[in-house]
């Protein structure tokens, strides 16, 4: 069998009808919800310690307060809305499942809609919660290539839905229970401290768009839609080729 036909046999587009299906709905509100507690946690703590330190997120210390807050964040957020729409709080990791067929492309849109609301949503509540403070948009590090940053948010991310697919995908992972979000957020948090002095390690559009739209700030925003969506969907085909034994048929199109 080939690769190409491995792949596109498990795509599922889905129908119209998805789009206002109660189930479908109220998995996009988990999302939204869950991504604005995330986004507001994780760029939140981005912004107190720039209060506290007078902009030094960027040192060692800020590094480290970022990845805890980010891994601790995640790892709620994916808790809360895992039983009602996944817990993916990332359009990467939704693009990742889409490939593999565990959710349909329409539905993924809709994830991918309430994912970038919720974003700018809790960086909204951030600005009003501190009197006007500016979110601030995931840029390069001085000096920092634009290929290399690409680079990074590939690797980074392939990391991230690679461990989506390994403790909630896959159907023969057993009962990891709580392991799988605590797996989840402990490698985004590893991942912020290996490339967060590069480019921020974002590895997730959704958390990158929401400050960029509040500071109006696009300069190489290219770079964490590129990279994350190229990682994740490289997760989702690898496993998919070499390591899921699925137990069932690929997801009908008619199925939520």
């Amino acid at each position: 069998m080939s690769i190409n036909y491995h792949i596109h046999r498990r795509i599922a587009v889905g129908t119209r009808e998805e789009a206002t299906h109660p189930n479908a709905l109220k998995a996009a509100l988990a999302e939204f919800i869950s991504t604005l507690i995330f986004v507001f946690a994780g760029e939140g703590s981005g912004m107190a310690f720039n209060k506290i330190t007078k902009n030094g997120s960027t040192t060692p210390a800020g590094l480290v307060s970022a990845a805890l807050a980010h891994a601790f964040a995640l790892f709620v957020a994916v808790s809360i809305s895992a039983n009602i729409s996944g817990g993916h709080v990332n359009p990467a990791v939704t693009f990742g499942a889409c490939i593999g067929g565990h959710i349909t492309i329409l539905r993924g849109l809709l994830y991918w809609i309430a994912q970038l609301l919720g974003s700018v949503v809790a960086c909204l509540l951030l600005k009003l919660a501190t009197d006007g403070m500016t979110t601030t948009a995931f840029e390069l590090s001085s000096g920092e290539n634009v290929w290399n940053a690409f680079v990074f948010e590939i690797v980074m991310t392939f990391g991230l839905v690679y461990t989506v697919y390994a403790t909630a995908l896959d159907p023969n992972k057993g009962d990891l229970g709580i392991i799988a979000p605590i797996a989840i957020g402990f490698i985004v948090g590893a991942n912020i401290l290996a490339g967060g002095a590069f480019d921020g390690a974002s590895m997730n559009p959704a958390v990158s768009f929401g400050p960029a739209l509040l500071s109006w700030s696009w300069d190489n925003h290219w770079v964490y839609w590129a990279g994350p969506l190229i990682g994740g969907g490289l997760a989702g085909v690898v496993y998919e080729i070499f390591f899921m034994t699925h137990t069932h048929d690929p997801l009908p199109t008619t199925d939520f």
